[in-house]
């Protein structure tokens, strides 16, 4: 989907800036997106209930397993960016390969997941705050009032130009990686608990045991937004090296700090400790380790950072889905307006707003129907949003493989099928190992599991309807593929036809030569 251009007339005649602006390099890239991942929050919630659901003191292999699978994934990912000018990730991807219907349908679905983990993110956020506020004797009060008070910094930095946002992210960034890094090195050099340095992560008996399927769902949740480094094509500095680049990069850092701070925690305590205290205290699992290895501070640095960790969530989030919002309305499936850009800021201030709007719906509903911050908005709206973006990804690697089998501008057997290929049989797994445990992804509810299923299904088949009922949605975007196939084929064909004619006269020299020294 290309967003530096306008899409129908309207948008030439209003004059209206429609283009994004921005320097960001592939480190910028990589804090956005790793923030986005909130590292420290994984590591506080995500993987004790990895360790005490899934397979247990094994549980660390996990995330090297999903760090293969779409390390897979992004080399056609990253392949299929060089031909595809223009932010808009999922969507740009799918609609190129699959087609308008499935590329709207997508779109569709990814600002229905992405908004879903943002509104998981703010009900833990919310009560994370509360927690730590009344814990050091301030007053008690709702989560939603943290929330939005949130809302309200999130909103003012996403409205301004993106740089601002880089320079905040990396900030919090450091903040949160390197306390998990202090608390690692004081496990690793005090030489774990009493146990020793756990080694069951490198023992494949020990990865299948237990549940390895609910493993591997807890550790792919870290892994949201990591394909959002697409997203800031059109603000990005040499958007052709720095989107690959910022993509491999983002995955090794996530999976690496991942795999290697929980093995630390693991270690901590032990292989039976760990899956012990992963049960009984969860959420209290990496504060008592810090205070165990690294002293008081840091047990309360840890529960500063944890709130920090989150907002850079938001703020990330915020800005994915105000960019996938600003290509929609650039693509006339949204209503034009949302395609604007800032004349000073260069941001999608508008789609910031309507970003902003649909949190504060979230938040409101979910106080007004009296849910719990943490055991409903968290975990049920994150349950969207995990089966959502691997659906995404599912799609977008068999979008790779249709795209490049089609147009054949790219030839690399390895970039463009094989590992691809690889990654989409990956991915397949890890969806049907989602949806088959979605169930207690939400707290054990087979009807809730339903509904969500009908609301996911449902909207991306809202979505392939805008395409029916919009001719000119995203008709730009197939037009642009047919541009790029035809130019694409169009360059084969001249270097091949420029290799025969080089070839030819040498053919004919050679000819020549051989006649002379016959007759001689």
């Amino acid at each position: 989907m290309t967003t530096n251009a306008p899409t129908h007339s309207s948008a030439v005649s209003d004059g209206t800036p429609r283009r994004l602006a921005g320097t960001l390099g592939p480190g910028a890239i990589v804090f956005m997106v790793v923030a986005a991942a909130a590292p420290l929050t994984v590591i506080a919630g995500t993987v004790p209930l990895g360790i005490a659901a899934g397979n247990g003191a094994a549980y660390p292999a996990s995330y090297i397993v999903c760090t293969v699978v779409l390390l897979f994934f992004a080399v056609g990912f990253t392949a299929m960016a060089k031909h595809l000018p223009g932010a808009g990730a999922f969507y740009t991807y799918i609609t190129q390969g699959l087609g308008r219907h499935a590329g709207l349908g997508s779109a569709f679905l990814a600002l229905l997941s992405y908004t879903a983990v943002q509104g998981a993110v703010y009900g833990y956020i919310g009560a994370a705050v509360n927690d730590f506020v009344t814990a050091h004797g301030g007053p008690e009060l709702p989560w939603y009032v943290w929330a939005l008070a949130v809302t309200a910094v999130v909103a003012i930095l996403g409205y301004r130009h993106i740089d601002l946002s880089g320079k905040v992210l990396g900030v919090l960034l450091v903040c949160e990686v390197g306390i998990v890094l202090v608390i690692d090195a004081a496990v690793i050099v005090r030489g774990g608990g009493d146990e020793g340095i756990s080694t069951a992560a490198f023992h494949p008996a020990e990865f299948f045991s237990g549940a390895p399927g609910i493993a591997l769902i807890f550790a792919i949740a870290g892994y949201i937004g990591f394909e959002a480094t697409a997203v800031f094509r059109d603000e990005a500095r040499d958007p052709g090296r720095t989107i690959p680049r910022a993509t491999y990069l983002a995955l090794l850092v996530i999976g690496g700090f991942y795999a290697l701070s929980s093995w630390a925690m693991v270690s901590a305590w032990g292989d039976e400790g760990a899956v012990a205290i992963s049960t009984e205290n969860p959420e209290g699992m990496i504060t008592e380790t810090a205070t165990r290895y690294v002293g008081a501070i840091a047990g309360d640095l840890v529960q500063i950072f944890l709130i920090t960790s989150l907002f850079a969530a938001l703020l990330s989030f915020h800005n994915v889905l105000s960019r996938y919002i600003f290509s929609l309305g650039n693509s006339a499936a949204l209503p034009a307006g949302c395609g604007r850009s800032h004349v000073k800021h260069a941001s999608p201030y508008i789609a910031s707003v309507v970003q902003t709007a649909s949190a504060l719906v979230l938040i409101v509903a979910s106080a007004v129907a009296g849910l719990d911050p943490v055991t409903e908005v968290f975990a049920w709206f994150a349950g969207v949003s995990s089966v959502g973006i691997v659906a995404l990804m599912t799609l977008t690697s068999v979008a790779v493989l249709v795209y490049f089998g089609r147009t054949h501008v790219d030839r690399r057997v390895w970039n463009t099928v094989l590992a691809p290929l690889l990654g989409l049989v990956g991915l397949a797994g890890l969806l049907i190992m989602t949806v088959a445990n979605l169930p207690l992804l939400v707290g054990g509810s087979g009807t809730l599991a339903a509904v969500i299923g009908v609301l996911l299904i449902g909207t991306f088949a809202g979505g392939a309807a805008v395409a029916v009922l919009r001719p000119h949605a995203a008709r730009h975007d197939t037009a642009a593929s047919q541009h790029i196939d035809t130019a694409a084929s169009q360059h084969i064909d001249t270097a091949a036809s420029q290799h025969i004619d080089t070839a030819l006269p040498q053919h004919d020299t050679n000819d020549t030569i051989i006649d002379k020294e016959i007759a001689r």
